[in-house]
């Protein structure tokens, strides 16, 4: 049996993965929420202030790269990051949908309970 249909996912909710996987990480919030000011930052400017090494910092930059949720552009010998708001919108979507499914279906519950 293909992986596709064990799991039950189609491709969009396959394609929304990365992005959840990304967001599921305390450490990676935080770097978005540092990008979110807006301006291009290095791995050092990223790892101001926080307890994790430059490597560690560049492992969950490379999670946030593979979910495209931030992009990276080489500037001489630095990498500076920023983010992408696009996948996040894209799951924003994806969860109103969700959420109207659901609505939905436990307005038909509803119904059936109270006949």
């Amino acid at each position: 049996m293909s992986r596709r249909r064990r799991s039950g996912l189609g491709a969009k909710q396959r394609a929304h993965a990365p992005v959840f996987a990304a967001l599921g990480d305390e450490t990676r919030l935080a770097l978005i929420a540092k990008l979110l000011r807006g301006q291009s930052r290095s791995i050092s400017q990223l790892t101001e202030g926080s307890r994790r090494t430059g490597q560690a910092i560049t492992k969950h930059l490379r999670v946030l790269e593979r979910g495209r949720i931030v992009r990276s552009v080489r500037r001489g010998r630095e990498s500076l990051f920023e983010f992408d708001p696009e996948p996040v919108e894209g799951i924003k979507k994806y969860l109103g949908v969700v959420s109207g499914q659901w609505d939905q279906a436990l307005a038909r519950l509803k119904t059936y309970v109270e006949r």
